[in-house]
Parts: C-alpha cells; sequence; structure tokens
C-alpha cells in the first residue's frame, strides 16, 4: 500500500465529501489513491446491494435503484452537454 498526497487546498465540496466517515475515506481512496481503487469501490457497493437484497428482499433492490434515478438523469445531462 502507498501513501497518497492530497492538494494543497481542497474545494468545499471535496472537504464535505471527504468529512462523511465512510464514504469520504472510499471517495478520497479513488481520487487520489491507486488505480484500481475504482474497482474496489465498486465491488464494494455491488456487495453491499446485494447484502440489502437478502436483508430486506425486494424493496432492498428496487428502493437504491429508485434512489439513483437522479443520478442517473444527471450523468445523462451532463454526457448530452459534452
Amino acid at each position: 500500500m502507498t501513501a497518497y498526497t492530497l492538494p494543497e487546498r481542497l474545494s468545499l465540496w471535496q472537504r464535505l465529501l471527504f468529512a462523511i466517515p465512510l464514504l469520504g475515506r472510499i471517495c478520497k481512496e479513488v481520487a487520489y489513491g491507486a488505480k484500481e481503487n475504482i474497482y474496489y469501490a465498486l465491488g464494494t457497493f455491488v456487495s453491499l446491494w446485494g447484502c440489502s437484497v437478502v436483508m430486506f428482499g425486494v424493496p432492498g433492490l428496487y428502493i437504491p435503484a429508485l434512489c439513483l434515478v437522479p443520478v442517473m438523469f444527471t450523468l445523462l445531462i451532463l454526457i448530452t452537454r459534452g
């Protein structure tokens, strides 16, 4: 494991995001860590989604998908704007 260096001054949204206990650490590792960390983060989120399906059944499957709808709309708008 190698250490990463953060920039001298982070923007406000990065400081707020990195201050969230678990999610912030994952985002910091993906942004400034090794290149393969994105795959570990995606595997973690898929595993957590699978655990929610096992624990809560069908609502554990479609409630996270329903919450991701605004994210996908935003991504589609950003893609179309270039």
